[in-house]
């Protein structure tokens, strides 16, 4: 993090000697080079990555293990992990949320945006308590519950182009576009089954995990990013959504 190891020894209270030596002596532990050891910083490997992100890993596991068993009285205190992918439903999460809030002030929710796949991968790892997904789960490998809210899939585009005239979009009409695709669609992850075209029919001219940065492609008449409503707060800018 400090990517220097002056002050890293400085945050950590050692001698800098100290923390080289325990840096060499882990390397030497595991048999790979861990550091990029610059003249101005110190960077690491992709072994190293990796390292940081499993240790990342377990102090959450730590941190999550600990709270669970963190009681005053009959004060129930606690956190709540929630791995979700961008939806308008997570109105309904956090209106919940608020509620529980009310009775125990002293539970903690933490929020983990990502894509399917991230969510799926940290319920599978124990990072997450919740995993909020839009269409079909393995119901064989998680309790689930389906909390009823609809999402509307549909076009962002520039509100000054010719096909914001449209009330909405048919279907066909995707054939002719240039389209900015979720990966997850783009990689055949959710199964959307009212699509009804084979993708190697569209044009593909980009591909995003969330939605924000690809609207800036949007804007620039890039493509027409295929998302959901709600998502997106148009107010002020140069786009528009049509289902």
């Amino acid at each position: 993090r400090e990517q220097n190891i002056t002050k890293a020894a400085e945050t950590l209270h050692v001698t800098q000697s100290t923390l080289s030596k325990q840096m060499m002596n882990l390397e030497a532990q595991l048999g790979k080079q861990l550091f990029i050891r610059g003249k101005r910083k110190i960077t690491l490997t992709d072994e190293g990555n990796f390292l940081r992100n499993k240790g990342q890993q377990i102090l959450e596991l730590m941190s999550s293990a600990e709270s669970a068993f963190l009681t005053e009285g009959e004060i129930i205190t606690g956190d709540i992990t929630i791995a979700c992918g961008e939806t308008a439903a997570m109105d309904f999460i956090t209106e919940n949320y608020r509620k529980l809030h009310e009775h125990y002030p002293n539970v903690k929710l933490h929020i983990h945006s990502g894509d399917a796949d991230t969510v799926m991968e940290r319920l599978d790892k124990g990072l997450a308590d919740i995993g909020l997904l839009i269409g079909s789960i393995k119901q064989e490998k998680y309790d689930y519950l389906n909390i009823h809210q609809n999402d509307v899939f549909g076009l962002l585009m520039p509100q000054d182009c010719e096909l914001a005239q449209e009330k909405i979009i048919p279907i066909e009409m995707l054939k002719s576009l240039p389209l900015i695709f979720s990966e997850q669609t783009f990689l055949g992850h959710q199964n959307i089954d009212w699509f009804g075209i084979n993708y190697h029919e569209l044009n593909i001219v980009a591909t995003y995990n969330l939605i924000y940065n690809a609207t800036f492609l949007v804007e620039k008449g890039v493509g027409y990013a295929l998302c959901l409503d709600r998502l997106v707060n148009t107010v002020g800018r140069n786009l528009t959504f049509r289902p």
